[in-house]
């Protein structure tokens, strides 16, 4: 069993979803929290909240996390609070929806470095203070789409199987070393994330629940496992593609995943013309 009791946690992306989630049960499990996100109104009052609620410190810092420098700034302050991260939750993110040519590259850049490049900075800050002490945490949210291309949403699908095979690689280089290294795999979650995006036609829907994600993190961790996948039927549609070609498995989930406007667009007559 792991003891969380009295450590300090960080977690990103902690103002909503599946961060705030993850903050209150570490709270509850007597964690020291520090949250971090954008929105330093909403940081302020989840600190508040998880102090007077279960007896903890809690400390908002608000920081962009897409930006050159964040995370270094973002680890001076915790030194100068005289803090020592021992529980690491990378949840920090978000994604884009549509046609690849039609979405800014600007907005593609800063979700790569979000997604991407803040979780690596973030995991070199903090990993080798667990390293020296023996034991720690560090929980990489990756997502179903970590498994399987995802078009109309190919950046986001990319950074997420970064995100997978980098968690892997460092789960195995210290497994020995007492800290534990999860990436946690959502599927579709009911949370700002699709207002963020644009939509909510998603196939089979929008089911999972922060609830459940977070439990399925903390089940991982308790288990030793590299990753996992939140949801029986998640784990199956991930584990499909092992049988399929990725040809196929590409051209069935664009067929899926088509905005409504594009899908209008492919039934009109193209002139004859064959594709």
């Amino acid at each position: 069993m792991v003891d969380y009791k009295g450590k300090v946690a960080l977690v990103t992306g902690a103002s909503a979803g599946i961060g705030k989630e993850y903050a209150t049960k570490l709270a509850a499990k007597g964690c020291h929290v520090i949250v971090v996100a954008r929105s330093k109104e909403k940081l302020e009052r989840l600190a508040k909240e998880l102090s007077a609620t279960y007896g903890i410190r809690a400390y908002a810092l608000s920081a962009d996390l897409s930006k050159t420098g964040a995370t270094r700034l973002l680890a001076e302050q915790i030194v100068e609070l005289d803090l020592k991260v021992s529980i690491l939750i990378n949840n920090a993110g978000f994604g884009t929806h549509g046609r690849f040519e039609e979405i800014s590259s600007e907005r593609e850049q800063e979700m790569i470095n979000l997604n991407v490049a803040s979780l690596v900075d973030m995991t070199h800050q903090f990993l080798p203070y667990m390293q020296q002490q023996k034991d720690g945490i560090i929980v990489n949210v990756a997502s179903l789409g970590s498994f399987q291309s995802i078009p109309y949403m190919a950046t986001y699908a990319a950074t997420k199987a970064f995100v997978l095979s980098f968690t892997e690689s460092i789960f195995a280089e210290n497994r020995q070393l007492g800290v534990r290294i999860l990436a946690l795999c959502p599927g579709t979650t009911k949370t700002e994330f699709f207002d963020v995006i644009g939509t909510t036609e998603m196939p089979g829907g929008i089911n999972g629940t922060p609830e459940s994600v977070v439990n399925a993190g903390f089940r991982g961790i308790e288990k030793g496992r590299s990753y996992i996948i939140d949801g029986t039927s998640n784990y199956w549609l991930a584990q499909s593609a092992r049988f399929l070609t990725r040809k196929f498995t590409a051209v069935m989930t664009e067929r899926m995943t088509r905005p409504a406007s594009s899908k209008t667009a492919a039934s009109m007559p193209t002139s004859g013309k064959s594709k």
